[in-house]
């Protein structure tokens, strides 16, 4: 049940994450996101420290074997104070507190990057040592922030494609899926670079005796919905992007509107997916069963 718990926080405080970060970046190559999604990240923010806490709870209870917060207290004392885990911990409460009071541009970007860099220290590359280490977590840390990038700026234009449409709303959406485009294609090249190297750095480089196991197939799993958001991505950036700027001058705004809507939705849920493969795949070891 805990083991359960545990995936299912992680879960939440990853999709958290992730969408803050993401946000916040969409809104430096999108201006007038700002105003619009500012209640959002102060929302997310909040809700990313609430999660913090739940997962430390749960995470020293766990390692402790202690439920009453009394007996608990120490251990959390012990983990906050004197391991890397409880450090990251404290910098991401910071970071998100900063979001919290000034959800603004380059502030929450930088303080959302921070806050979402911080969950590489729960991951595999906690288990390495020296140099092999610092290379896991930079892996790891650029793997997160372009998946925030790409899941946050989904989340960003589907927001601005609902509601009314009008010729601003449009040109509004088209201008931001332009610019998405070419933010896009670094998110796609540092994913699969730091994909790569990732699993080098976990398993190393083998496949037959993953595959079987419960670790590859969920990896397996990830990667073939890796595959399909790469099919979408193509289809906006090759169909549905241009059929928004040309409804721009032809007048079929809802129905481009409505187009794209649907295709970011299905690739955001597939991108949701992958998140949660990520938060069950940092529970297991590649020798899983």
């Amino acid at each position: 049940m805990i083991e359960l718990s545990n995936i299912i926080l992680r879960l939440a405080l990853y999709v958290d994450l992730l969408l803050l970060f993401g946000v916040a970046s969409f809104a430096l190559y999108s201006s007038n996101a700002v105003q619009r999604f500012g209640r959002m990240l102060r929302g997310l923010s909040l809700l990313g420290g609430l999660l913090s806490v739940g997962g430390l709870l749960l995470m020293t209870s766990a390692m402790s074997g202690e439920t009453e917060l009394a007996a608990l207290w120490p251990h959390l004392q012990m983990m906050l104070l004197e391991t890397d885990v409880g450090m990251a911990w404290t910098v991401r409460l910071m970071a998100l507190i900063v979001v919290l009071i000034r959800p603004r541009r380059w502030v929450a970007s930088s303080a959302g990057a921070i806050a979402l860099a911080s969950l590489a220290w729960s991951g595999h590359g906690a288990m390495d040592e020296g140099l092999l280490r610092v290379w896991h977590f930079l892996s790891d840390i650029f793997h997160l922030l372009a998946a925030g990038a790409w899941l946050g700026g989904m989340l960003a234009l589907v927001l601005l494609a609902r509601g009314r449409v009008d010729e601003t709303r449009i040109r509004l959406l088209a201008d931001a899926v332009k610019r998405f485009e070419w933010v896009g294609a670094a998110i796609v090249l540092t994913l699969s670079i730091t994909g790569v190297v990732n699993y080098l750095f976990i398993v190393g480089p083998r496949l037959d005796d993953v595959l079987p196991g419960t670790y590859g197939i969920l990896l397996a799993i990830k990667v073939l919905l890796f595959a399909g958001m790469l099919v979408l991505a193509a289809l906006n950036r090759f169909h549905l992007g241009p059929a928004l700027e040309r409804s721009v001058r032809d007048g079929q705004h809802v129905v481009a509107a409505n187009a794209l809507r649907r295709s970011v939705l299905l690739e955001l849920g597939m991108a949701l997916l992958i998140v949660a493969l990520v938060a069950w795949l940092g529970t297991l070891s590649p020798d899983a069963g």
